[in-house]
This record gives C-alpha cells, sequence and structure tokens, in this order.
C-alpha cells in the first residue's frame, strides 16, 4: 500500500508540473478521491480465494466433515462447543460457557493467509453481552483456560474480538474491539485492561447482530502480520492491524475458542480457510529451521508502553488509519501548492523571457 502511495504522489506532482492552471482543481480532487479509496479499502492486498492455494487440511467448511475426536478427525472440540450442518457454535447464549476447536495438523507454511466467517449475536442489548471470540495460532491446542475459552501464558498469536469493555478507563476506543498479541509465553493477558498491556494493535468495529455474516482475514508474511474485516458484506477488506517486525514459528495449530461470563452471546463458527501465500525467501531464510522460532515483535516501542500512567490516563498509541490519512493528505497538499508556485513562476519567467525577443 505504501508503494501505491508514493506511486500516487509522484503522479500529482508529475501533473502539477505539466498541467494548466485551469486544470489543477480537477486533478487534485481526483488524486484526492483515489487515496482515500486505497487507504480506506483494500481489496488487492489479501488474496482472492484462490482454490489452488486453498490448504484443506487446515480448513474448516461446511459440512464439517472430518471433525471430531476420532484419530483421522482433522478438527478437534472442546467444552460447550456444538456442531451443527450450518455452523460451529463455539458457546450458546448463556451464562458461564466456554468452547473451542482446534486443527490437529499443525501448519509448516512460511507465509499464509486465514479466512474466518462468522457470527457473533445473541438477545443481550447494548454493552449487555459478552465475552467475544478468540483465533489462535499457538504451539499448544485444547488448553481450556480464563483468555476467551483458552489458557494463558500461551505461546503464539491471538487474535481477540473482544465484545465487552471491562476497563472502564479506557473510553478512548469502542467495543467490540479486535486486537493482536504475540505471546513467548512470559505475558499474561490482563482482562482487567481488556488485553491493552500486550497489545499490538486493534480497532473498534460493529460486528455484533448482523443480519449477515462477518468476516476476518489475517496474514502472515515476511515478518509482517495484516489483519482485515468485511463487516458489511461487500466483499471489501477494510484494514484493523498492520504491523511488521513479527517473527512467528512453523509447526504451531489454528484454533478458535470463546467464552460467556456473565453476560453472554452465541458464538459461531461458520468457516475457517486456510490459504498458502506463494512468496520467494532468501536462502538464508529458506536454510532456517523455522520450527526453533521464538514468538516475538521488533516494536518501536515496547507493547508495556500502553498501560496506563500514575494519572489515570493512557499514553499516546499507534498512528491510526486517520492520523496516517491526514499526515498524507497534508504531505500532498503541500506537494500541490510547491507545483502552483512553482507553475506561476515559470510561466512568468516565460513571459519575460519573450519581451527581449
Amino acid at each position: 500500500m505504501a508503494l501505491e502511495i508514493i506511486r500516487i504522489v509522484l503522479l500529482v506532482s508529475c501533473r502539477v508540473r505539466m498541467s494548466r492552471m485551469s486544470g489543477f482543481r480537477t486533478s487534485i480532487s481526483t488524486t484526492l478521491l483515489v487515496l482515500l479509496l486505497h487507504l480506506t479499502f483494500v481489496q488487492c492486498d489479501i488474496t482472492d480465494g484462490n482454490a489452488e492455494h486453498l490448504k484443506r487440511e487446515h480448513s474448516l467448511m461446511k459440512p464439517y466433515q472430518g471433525v471430531g475426536s476420532s484419530p483421522s478427525s482433522q478438527w478437534d472440540f472442546w467444552g460447550s462447543t456444538l456442531v451443527t450442518s450450518s455452523y460451529v457454535r463455539l458457546t450458546p447464549d448463556e451464562r458461564s460457557k466456554q468452547g473451542s476447536i482446534w486443527n490437529t495438523v499443525p501448519v509448516y507454511l512460511k507465509d499464509w493467509e486465514m479466512h474466518i466467517q462468522y457470527k457473533i449475536h445473541g438477545s443481550g442489548k447494548k454493552n449487555l453481552h459478552g465475552d467475544g471470540i478468540a483465533i489462535w495460532y499457538t504451539k499448544d491446542r485444547l488448553n481450556p483456560g480464563p483468555v476467551f475459552g483458552n489458557h494463558d501464558h500461551f505461546v503464539g498469536l491471538a487474535i481477540f474480538v473482544d465484545t465487552f469493555r471491562n476497563d472502564l478507563h479506557g473510553m478512548d476506543r469502542s467495543f467490540p474491539y479486535i486486537s493482536a498479541m504475540v505471546n513467548n509465553g512470559s505475558l499474561p493477558y490482563d482482562h482487567g485492561k481488556d488485553g491493552r498491556n500486550a497489545e499490538l494493535g486493534g480497532c473498534s468495529s460493529e460486528i455484533r447482530n448482523k443480519d449477515h455474516d462477518t468476516y476476518l482475514a489475517i496474514r502472515y508474511s515476511k515478518g509482517r502480520l495484516t489483519v482485515m474485516v468485511d463487516i458489511d458484506d461487500k466483499n471489501e477488506w477494510k484494514e484493523c492491524i498492520d504491523i511488521g517486525g513479527v517473527r512467528l514459528p512453523t509447526g504451531y495449530y489454528f484454533g478458535a475458542s470463546a467464552a460467556t461470563g456473565d453476560l453472554s452471546d452465541n458464538h459461531d463458527i461458520i468457516s475457517m480457510k486456510m490459504y498458502q501465500l506463494m512468496v520467494e525467501h532468501t536462502p538464508d531464510e529458506d536454510n532456517l529451521d523455522w520450527t526453533k522460532i521464538e514468538p516475538s515483535v521488533s516494536l518501536l516501542k515496547s507493547p508495556k508502553d500502553n498501560i496506563d500512567d500514575p494519572t489515570g490516563n493512557f499514553r499516546s498509541t499507534p498512528l491510526t488509519g486517520w492520523k496516517i490519512f491526514l499526515l498524507l493528505l497534508c504531505a500532498l497538499l503541500g506537494i500541490v501548492v510547491c507545483g502552483v508556485v512553482g507553475a506561476v513562476v515559470f510561466q512568468k519567467r516565460q513571459e519575460r523571457n519573450k519581451r527581449f525577443y
């Protein structure tokens, strides 16, 4: 996406230099519209679901064949999970339930993309529902615990779709909230802070009680983690999380879990589709033993910097999509203004030179 934005900015500067003053307004308006669309919706960065790259041994699809506890099963489930012909219900709309479903086949892909089709719905009114769904890529599987139905101090990657606010001080975000966490087993998930102490990034997303299914895409490629959402069923992905410097090993397991507490919801998984990404790696990367990599993230600042300070206010969070857009917009307008001034100066010089002939 960054390369596309740079290309658009360069295109604007070229238009400013070559166009006449009468065409500036049209060119600028069109370019700004294109830039906004590029920043808001990302349709090319996520695979189109090419069946050739679909890994069926890591995918959960209707009619959910191969789900069960037999030795040949590719998916196993636990707790309150109910498998029907239309969906896998991790929890019913009842209090104090936990359920999960896990792929029994370890993933040895270096670059992959997981698409989750899911639905969270229930009878609870606004702010009276919970707790949410978690998508896991972890070293261990089927370990029940307090983190959305899975154990704490996990090793691997977790994407949380949290539908209930526990931290009453963190009012700078709305719920449901989607966040990511990478853990080597040393960090706890702090429910009291909604996991903010170890959060890599996130976004608010109105996914509950939709008339249609909602979608989540998780991509990991060349050390970059990207999470996209489609909550309007328009086949348009909107960026939620995009962070580099992520190191994840191979040989881990995919799973999904959910939990309810005093409040509840139906947490349904309709499908989980795994795609292999065809990416070239350097010889050094190919020679690595990817099963020995420790989950980690190289950040400009530690996730712990997101914890609250003594005054009760949260420290500044990473730039959001709108802040990045405004910065790019200011830069773009600066280039346009410089181009306009340059064009005017150049035109006056041309007129001055004509007087000497």
